[in-house]
């Protein structure tokens, strides 16, 4: 499997990476997710590590941390050939402080995700949002301790605006603290805001993009289509009406270009659809999840052969929608477009 820089950085990931939110099925939200449990987890980072894939991403609330629980279980004895990465600031229990990213939860949160994982280190660490209500110096000092501490090797986000990822990268620069190098965002055929701003930004300042739900909230597994009734069964309660809202007609246009694609390629339309993202600008990994042995070894499909040129724009052009100001000017417009060029 092809690896790439996170970002700016000197680490190296696999263009594929391994969602753990499978993993431990506790409650409605991560229940309908999956239910995998130790052993069941253990066989599937068997297959990923044979294909080359050593990179599995999780987080403290996933099912309220069973998930890092498991993860932990099923790569004992093998640390030293997995990269871990995991996320908090949202909300974990009902204590007043175990929420946020402020100096108190981040330093205990942390310690609990090193015991759960029964590691001494976390790879990449990651904020799963912005808080608003702590001092972006607070934060980043802490980080920063915590890097220099040996409990965290790298420095991520997750689902920043441009300008909350901006402005934390301006006061690690002018402290001398630890950077952001990856962000975990939202992209997808079906969802190309990231393109607007944060893609521009992660080229200016050398950040990665994770990306998170590649397949669209379930929307590009192919068993959506036009003129035929949406599954009974989905890995979100509501189905492909779960996650942000996508016109019908627009879907509908986008998997009859994926349908196209496939019959070309002889993969599936979930294969390329991540194809197509891993030949986006900034895109450093790719989470992939899988409930089971086949889902997985479907996944890993998306790896080994390109998209043309051609098949590439096909895909472009259906998914095109006009972003929102300031930036349609800049990408529509030729006086601004001539000094503004986009990123894709």
């Amino acid at each position: 499997m092809q690896h790439r820089h996170l970002g700016a950085s000197g680490l190296k990931v696999p263009v594929l990476s391994f969602g753990t939110g499978t993993f431990g099925g506790q409650g409605k939200l991560f229940g309908a997710w999956g239910d995998t449990q130790t052993d069941e987890a253990r066989r599937l980072i068997d297959i990923c590590l044979d294909a080359g894939l050593n990179l599995f991403d999780s987080a403290d609330v996933y099912s309220g941390g069973l998930a890092e629980r498991i993860l932990g279980e099923a790569i004992k004895g093998r640390r030293d050939k997995v990269l871990i990465s995991t996320k908090a600031t949202l909300r974990f229990d009902d204590g007043a402080n175990n929420v946020g990213s402020s100096r108190f939860h981040l330093l205990n949160t942390v310690d609990a995700a090193l015991k759960r994982l029964g590691t001494e280190y976390i790879d990449l660490f990651q904020l799963h949002g912005f808080d608003a209500k702590t001092p972006v110096e607070e934060t980043l000092s802490t980080l920063d301790n915590l890097v220099r501490a040996g409990k965290i090797r790298y420095l991520g986000v997750s689902n920043f605006s441009g300008w909350h990822l901006m402005k934390s990268l301006a006061a690690s620069e002018r402290h001398g603290w630890s950077r952001y190098v990856a962000h975990q965002a939202y992209y997808s055929l079906i969802g190309r805001d990231y393109e607007w701003e944060l893609m521009p930004l992660g080229l200016d300042q050398g950040v990665g993009a994770v990306v998170w739900s590649p397949l669209g909230w379930g929307r590009l597994t192919g068993k959506i289509r036009r003129g035929q009734p949406r599954p009974e069964v989905s890995r979100l309660p509501g189905s492909a009406d779960s996650g942000p809202p996508v016109d019908d007609e627009y879907l509908y246009r986008v998997v009859d270009a994926l349908d196209r694609v496939a019959a070309e390629t002889g993969k599936t339309v979930p294969q390329v659809a991540l194809n197509w993202l891993l030949q986006r600008p900034t895109v450093s990994t790719v989470v992939i999840g899988a409930r089971n042995e086949e889902q997985l070894r479907q996944n890993l499909g998306a790896v080994g052969w390109d998209l043309t040129p051609a098949q590439v724009a096909l895909l472009d052009d259906a998914s095109a929608t006009t972003p929102a100001y300031p930036y349609w000017p800049y990408w529509r417009q030729p006086g601004f477009a001539e000094r503004n060029p986009s990123p894709v």
